[in-house]
């Protein structure tokens, strides 16, 4: 293990790893780094590579965005082993589930810094371009201190490159066919396409990046002369800028603006066996996010970091039919957050870390002109967090992170939640090592603005949703515990149990006296505190580097849940997940393939287990070919197998779009 003196920026890089394929090519110049010597930092806010933190991490590397193409967070998530994509209900974007826990219960994050989620409880993670990202790492379970409230599943962080010294850009554009699903009805039309650009440049003391991307999809329409589309038409444009000032060693100070914007169309019929009515929905939303934030460290080991955050978001929307408009929706939020923190070694076996986290979340919500809150106006919400956490190794084999965070809600008050990991290396021989590794975090989750004071009114569909101000926060307690053998740094099999018992879980509940239905229209339902829920099961990986060409990881996830009142398994969440990756060279040189396979059961999508959604396999095939180290050409077939749900069945949540045929290019230029 690297000793506690090592450098505790949190946000250092490898500086030779870019993130798409040209800016790859600069890396290959360089010496190799294999998946185990990755850097992390999102367990323990300290650097440490996953062959040795003691907090389970997983990471999507920038030679792995390579290697698939990925577009956005969702498309790189897609082959962690036990993370779940699901579609965001009622919207055209999906959102991350861990260890068969729902997704506002997961934290995403850029940069160490929260999102403000779309639906106002969970981040649609499709929104987020990988145009300036290093790397993603998944940390699973409320095990580590550095975050609070809404980590209870754990937490997804989407680490951004740095911007080095010297002059250089990139431009990537693709396209490709959803064959016969063309909204169009012609199979060779482009039924997607996206392309991204940057340039970056400056000195030792001072640079600046620009970069922009832009991605639009037709949708996916199996019966293209109807009016129904299962798949909507999506523009989604991303802009960012940044800057980085280094006045002195061992200080930065960066600078970040970046503007998104999605415009969305989606159409449906409303099901009336006498009439049917076609109908739709346009949606605008736009955020703006600025980030200033520092990083600081001395001589001594002791070391800092600051950042101040603003985001402003809006979520405009419209449904119509043939001769009306109607539902027309306006959300503003806004999130504010100032963080800090500062660490210090004590003694040769200590480091001790402290900080401080203070936000203020704003919610405002019209529906045709009136407020759609169970009030007026504008709600807000703020939170008062500190923490503190100390790596202690009392043997060079043992590693122990213990930590706290006390949290003041300005509506819930007072809260502690401590966690505590373990990690204990058997080295063997000088190739062989194997490893434990445990850890025990209590999680807490206060409600969110939606789920308070949010009154949705969907009467003409049926049904109505009321927020409550009365809601308590959802406690939980998460234990990991597992293992590993590790082979020169190359070839790893590792093992995790997990337990996570949840009480107060919020959920919606069907009110039979409701005052505002006294006639029985519609359903009202209303949130409450009614569920006490657990999840276990078993995590595993499995991967082998044979060199710097072949690669092949493969893993398997047990997913067991319960809903302690009725004893039936939780909604959406499979038994069984598997994942395998294989990459490889072909004779030609500069070319090479990839495989990505997917696999998970069958699921529950309703409370009695009675209806089931079918389990699927799913396979992407890639083609990379570097022509030099300024040119690459590359092409894939997404979901070869076509795995497609039966839109006719409204219990089939399999995946909506089928086969996806696309090529592109990237270049460079620059150091």
């Amino acid at each position: 293990m690297n000793s506690l003196t090592k450098n505790m920026t949190a946000l250092s890089v490898l500086t030779s790893v870019a993130v798409w394929g040209p800016a790859s090519a600069w890396a290959e110049d360089a010496s190799r780094v294999g998946y185990l010597d990755e850097l992390v930092v999102t367990g323990t806010r300290t650097e440490e590579t996953l062959f040795e933190t003691p907090v389970r991490t997983e990471v999507v590397t920038s030679e792995e965005l390579r290697r698939t193409h990925a577009r956005n967070v969702r498309e790189a998530l897609a082959s962690v082993p036990g993370v779940q994509l699901r579609e965001v209900h009622g919207k055209s974007g999906y959102e991350v589930w861990m260890q068969g826990i729902q997704a506002d219960r997961v934290l995403v994050l850029v940069d160490g810094l929260p999102m403000t989620a779309t639906t106002g409880s969970a981040v649609d993670v499709s929104q987020l371009s990988i145009l300036d990202v290093e790397r993603i790492e998944v940390v699973k379970g409320a095990v580590s201190a550095q975050y609070g409230s809404a980590g209870i599943g754990g937490v997804v962080n989407v680490i951004t490159r740095r911007i080095e010294p010297g002059w250089r850009g990139s431009a990537t554009i693709d396209g490709g066919s959803y064959g016969e699903q063309n909204p169009s009805g012609r199979e060779w039309d482009l039924g997607r396409y996206s392309g991204r650009a940057s340039v970056e440049g400056g000195n030792d003391h001072l640079a600046a990046r620009l970069a922009v991307a832009g991605t639009h999809t037709d949708g996916v329409d199996p019966e293209p002369t109807t009016w129904a589309r299962p798949g909507d038409e999506v523009d989604r444009h991303d802009v960012r800028a940044g800057l980085d000032w280094i006045p002195a060693a061992g200080h930065r100070v960066a600078v970040s603006a970046g503007r998104f914007e999605e415009d969305s169309n989606s159409r449906f019929v409303e099901e009336n066996p006498q009439n049917p009515v076609d109908l739709g929905k346009d949606e605008q939303v736009r955020r703006w996010r600025w980030v200033v934030q520092g990083e600081h460290g001395a001589a001594t080991g002791l070391s800092g970091g600051w950042a101040l955050l603003r985001e402003d978001l809006s979520d405009d929307s419209r449904k119509f039919s043939v001769n009306r408009e109607y539902d027309i929706r306006e959300s503003e939020q806004s999130l504010t957050r100032g963080s800090a923190h500062l660490g210090a070694p004590l003694g040769d076996e200590h480091y001790l870390l402290a900080g401080l986290d203070l936000q203020r979340n704003t919610l405002e919500q019209m529906k045709d002109g009136d407020s759609e809150l169970d009030g007026s106006g504008t709600f807000a919400h703020e939170t008062h967090e500190l923490w503190l956490q100390d790596t202690w190794m009392p043997l060079s084999d043992l590693e122990i992170v213990s930590g706290i965070r006390a949290q003041h809600d300005t509506d819930f008050g007072h809260h502690l939640a401590p966690k505590v990991n373990a990690r204990f290396d058997f080295r063997h021989s000088r190739d062989l090592t194997s490893f434990l590794r445990g850890g025990v975090g209590a999680g807490y989750r206060a409600p969110n603005l939606k789920e308070r004071h949010y009154r949705f009114d969907h009467s003409s569909l049926g049904y109505v949703v009321h927020g409550n101000e009365a809601l308590r926060p959802e406690q939980s307690v998460s234990y990991q515990f597992g293992g590993g053998l590790h082979y020169r740094h190359r070839l790893w099999l590792e093992g995790n149990l997990f337990y996570n018992d949840i009480d107060d879980l919020i959920q919606t509940e069907l009110l039979l006296d409701a005052v505002d239905n006294p006639e029985g229209n519609w359903a009202v339902y209303r949130y409450e505190n009614v569920a006490e829920a657990e999840t276990w099961g078993l995590e595993t990986t499995a991967g082998w580097e044979f060199d710097e060409h072949w690669r092949a990881v493969a893993g398997y996830t047990l997913t067991r849940t319960r809903d302690k009142q009725t004893g039936h398994e939780l909604t959406h969440r499979p038994r069984h997940q598997a994942r395998l990756a294989l990459d490889g060279p072909l004779p030609v040189p500069g070319l090479a393939w990839s495989v990505r396979v997917r696999y998970q059961s069958s699921e529950y999508v309703d409370a009695a287990e009675a209806s089931r959604s079918p389990g699927y396999a799913a396979a992407d095939l890639k083609l990379n070919y570097q022509i030099n180290r300024r040119l690459r050409l590359f092409a894939g077939i997404d979901n070869v197998t076509d795995a497609q749900r039966d839109f006719s069945d409204s219990s089939d949540f399999r995946p909506v779009a089928g086969r996806f045929l696309y090529a592109g290019v990237s270049a460079a230029f620059g150091d």
